[in-house]
């Protein structure tokens, strides 16, 4: 849509940049009518004055006169445009919420291509060991995972615990990677709770249920039998990328992007 207000009078036009607008100072004049027509969004006058005017036209990220007009995209839309979604930080519930939304609107955009989940992550634990969420915000996540129609690349490029390791494992069989120096860790549930003495019994219930859940899980992913998954996690497990490929959690150890794994995401592309 254009916007018209009334300004003084000028000689010359001239083009500015401001708030994903493109403003054109502008004479309204028969000859003028062609500029005014083939700007995006704009609109043929029916009537022309002489008057001069500020055309306002919102364009986002289109071309204009072969030169990119708009703001330059924040990456995390630039990774978007390009099918990555960044898992960098805990499983927190806002977490949780957005990375969901993003598998979604990328099965909306192409129900083929496939999406690359890079995870570092320490799951719903933060850092110090602590607990930052719940199991079921993981659970969420897998499940989406498997929804969607297109297949999910996961890569682990530092750290994946826990339940990030779980993400890790769940995705497309032949397409989970991990970085050559990454970690992934197992553990048990973590959970802190306090009061009455039944609501900690029916927490307590509550995180054995979600530990065999993670269990089962980790079994369908990796192939390993429950017990196995059971008695290693009992204390913590790290392990190395040869030994994820040994355990079944990841298929391959990345050391290049020259590699044909994933197709390299297009700077030039994402802007057009």
């Amino acid at each position: 849509m254009a916007f018209l207000t009334n300004v003084f009078p000028c000689k010359n036009r001239r083009t500015t940049l401001k708030n994903s607008f493109v403003e054109r100072r502008v004479c309204f004049s028969v000859k003028h009518i062609g500029t005014l027509h083939h700007l995006r969004g704009g609109k043929k006058l029916d009537k022309v004055g002489n008057r001069c005017r500020t055309v306002a036209v919102e364009t986002g990220a289109s071309n204009y006169e072969g030169a990119r007009l708009g703001p330059p995209p924040d990456l995390p839309s630039l990774l978007l445009h390009n099918r990555i979604i960044y898992l960098g930080m805990p499983l927190l519930p806002a977490v949780t919420e957005l990375i969901i939304a993003e598998f979604l609107y990328l099965q909306y955009e192409s129900g083929e291509k496939p999406i690359y989940l890079y995870i570092n992550s320490t799951g719903t634990s933060n850092p110090d060991g602590s607990t930052a969420g719940f199991e079921t915000e993981a659970f969420a996540v897998c499940d989406t995972m498997r929804y969607v129609k297109p297949p999910v690349h996961t890569i682990c490029v530092g750290q994946a615990y826990g339940t990030a390791a779980l993400l890790l494992a769940a995705g497309e069989k032949g397409f989970r990677a991990a970085l050559p120096h990454a970690t992934v860790m197992l553990h048990q549930p973590r959970s802190s709770t306090q009061g009455p003495a039944s609501d900690i019994a029916i927490k307590a219930r509550e995180v054995l249920y979600n530990r065999k859940v993670t269990f089962e899980l980790l079994s369908e992913s990796t192939g390993q039998p429950f017990e196995k998954i059971q008695k290693d996690a009992q204390r913590t497990k790290y392990m190395t990328p040869e030994e994820a490929k040994e355990y079944g959690i990841i298929d391959k150890i990345l050391t290049s992007t020259k590699e044909p794994y994933v197709e390299k995401p297009s700077f030039i592309h994402a802007l057009n």
